[in-house]
Formats: C-alpha cells, sequence, structure tokens
C-alpha cells in the first residue's frame, strides 16, 4: 500500500494493529503477522469503537443478515426442512454474501471466487458506487443501469444520477429494526418521491398516469429493454442467466401488473442437501422487479396498443419453465382491450 494514505486516512492513527492485530513490535514477518485478523470487519465490533451508532444497526441490516434470502426461501420448505436449511445450509452458503464494512469501504468481496482486491489501495472509501455497490450488484442490477447489459442504460444514469441519489445511507446502514425481506423496510425509493402525479407537462401523460394508477407499476411502463433472468439454481451447480422481458400480476399485489424476474430457485435447489422443499408450490418461481431500465418513453408509453392487443411482453402459460410452482399461474394476466367509443 501506498506509505503516503498512512497519513492521509484517519482510520490508520492508532496503527495497522489496531485493526488487524498482530504485533507490530515484531521485525520478523512471521512473528509480526502471528495472530493477525485478515478481515477485521467481519467482526462488527472492530468497526463498532468508533462508529458505535452505525454498528448497532448495520448488525441487524438486511445487507449484513441477508435475512431476506433465508425468509423468502424458507417459505418453500416444512419445519424440518427448514431446520435443516437454517444449521446445514444457509450458514455455511447463503451467509457468505452478507457484506461486513470493509466489503464496501474498503475491499470488494470475493463473489463466486472473484476478488477485485482493494477499491483504493487501502483508503477507507466513504461511496464509489461503481465500485462499492457494482461488487456485489453487478450481476443485474448494476449492469442494467448502466446499460451494459441490456443495452439501453437508464435514463437517470444518463442525467448523471447514482445509486445513492435514490438509496440513502439509512437503508445500507439499518434502521434498528430486524427486517424479514426488503419488502418490509420502511421509506424505500419510490419513483413518486420525485415524479408526482399530476406535475406530468403533457395532458396525455397525466391522463395515463391517473388511469393507470395503483394497477400498473412505473416499472410495468417504463422499463426499457430486457434484463437478466436467472434459472436452475443448485448447491454447488450456480445458474444459468439469460435476458428476459416479462409482464404479470405481482406476487405481493395481485391487483397490479408489474415487471417480473424470473428467480432461480426450483424444485430440485437443495437436492443435495436432503431438501425436497415439500411446499415449493406456496411461492411463484417470478417475483416483482424495479427493473433498472428506465427510460421515459418505451413501446408501451407510446401505444396502447403494445399491451391491449398486442399483448407483448406479457407471461403467458406456455412461457412458463418446465415443472415450476403452480403459482406462477397466478401471475398470468391477460389486459383487457381498450373499447371504442361510439
Amino acid at each position: 500500500m501506498d506509505r503516503k494514505i498512512i497519513s492521509e486516512d484517519e482510520h490508520f492513527a492508532k496503527g495497522c494493529t489496531a485493526c488487524h492485530k498482530g504485533d507490530d513490535s515484531k521485525l520478523n514477518k512471521d512473528l509480526a503477522h502471528k495472530g493477525w485478523d485478515k478481515r477485521p470487519s467481519d467482526r462488527l465490533e472492530t468497526c463498532g469503537e468508533c462508529h458505535a451508532r452505525i454498528v448497532s444497526t448495520y448488525g441487524k441490516s438486511l445487507h449484513y443478515t441477508t435475512a431476506g434470502q433465508r425468509n423468502r426461501v424458507i417459505e418453500r420448505m416444512s419445519p424440518a426442512e427448514a431446520k435443516h436449511f437454517d444449521a446445514n445450509v444457509f450458514e455455511k452458503s447463503c451467509r457468505s454474501c452478507h457484506a461486513s464494512c470493509g466489503d464496501c469501504h474498503v475491499k470488494s468481496p470475493v463473489i463466486s471466487g472473484i476478488s477485485v482486491g482493494l477499491i483504493q489501495g487501502h483508503r477507507f472509501v466513504k461511496k464509489d458506487e461503481g465500485k462499492t455497490c457494482a461488487f456485489c450488484h453487478g450481476g443485474r442490477v448494476y449492469p442494467e443501469y448502466t446499460g451494459e447489459y441490456g443495452g439501453t442504460a437508464d435514463v437517470h444514469y444518463q442525467k448523471g444520477m447514482m445509486c445513492m441519489d435514490c438509496h440513502r445511507k439509512r437503508e445500507f446502514h439499518g434502521d434498528g429494526t430486524a427486517y424479514r425481506a426488503k419488502e418490509e423496510v420502511r421509506d424505500r425509493p419510490s419513483c413518486r418521491d420525485c415524479h408526482r402525479l399530476g406535475g406530468e407537462a403533457k395532458l396525455t401523460a397525466r391522463i395515463a398516469h391517473l388511469k393507470h394508477q395503483d394497477k400498473v407499476t412505473c416499472f410495468g411502463c417504463h422499463a426499457s429493454a430486457e434484463y437478466r433472468n436467472c434459472s436452475d439454481c443448485h448447491v454447488g451447480g450456480g445458474s444459468e442467466a439469460k435476458p428476459g422481458f416479462m409482464l404479470g400480476m405481482s406476487p405481493k399485489n395481485k391487483r397490479q401488473v408489474t415487471t417480473l424476474r424470473l428467480i432461480p430457485t426450483v424444485r430440485d435447489s437443495f437436492k443435495s442437501e436432503g431438501i425436497g422443499m415439500e411446499r415449493f408450490d406456496r411461492l411463484p418461481n417470478y417475483w416483482d422487479t424495479p427493473a433498472h431500465n428506465i427510460r421515459k418513453r418505451t413501446e408501451r408509453t407510446r401505444n396502447c396498443d403494445a399491451c391491449h392487443e398486442d399483448r407483448k411482453g406479457f407471461l403467458t402459460k406456455d412461457k412458463l419453465i418446465k415443472d415450476g410452482s403452480k403459482a406462477n399461474l397466478d401471475l398470468l394476466v391477460n389486459p383487457k382491450p381498450i373499447p371504442i367509443s361510439e
């Protein structure tokens, strides 16, 4: 590391051993590194010595607990299966995706065995969305947002906006509540935070928004391109990713059409661990997705027929994955033609 960083960054005021342990009085490399901690921020108390308030909430945040992953998949299991999953699968596999303080502020985490190393030569970085967010969310959200995946960049990205222009610090660090899933988090970003109904410049846009209010999400009309969908996830086997675009009923709100994303949990995802997911059909294989490739004008905003006549992009029975959940059928919707006034 650059020696200049040591004098510039206040995190080094107490020396390397304050976080990494070891013995800096020894000149021999092996003796100096005896008992050293390679990833000190994996223990929240390390950062909590100076950042006690943040650590007090972060320990319950979804970024740290990964409870959202656990609680969603466990709904497909019997109580006995869930107990086995917690003891033998979640802590050893899924929990490895939790983000320590250092994963966001110092060094990239290891994703699928790959790490790009220090963010800025061991500097403690407050934010650098192109790295700190893209490290973990670079499979789907970030490349969709920048246009690297799907070919169409989000209009907000083109205007110079980055992740934290919408997602606030409190959302990452948590508010002290141990939420079961991200949908429960209070004050999550909403399109209406900036785009108020009734403030449209054009009358046609105002009418369209009022007509579709609470019936279609913003993403349903303004997602502009295909996004990544993963399938066939198995313990130790990974999954396959393909581009796709799907519209259907929201699993969270059966009165609202939205963009759906195929999630990779299939019936035999945990078969190698003896988990058959006895309640697999309780949840669908598709879930609401806030597609991060928003455009003001899309095929659906330009022409009503795209949905009401051509039904482009809608999930249909023949498009459902093979041997999928029976709950998938509840997501299918057939838009009604617009009546012609006499």
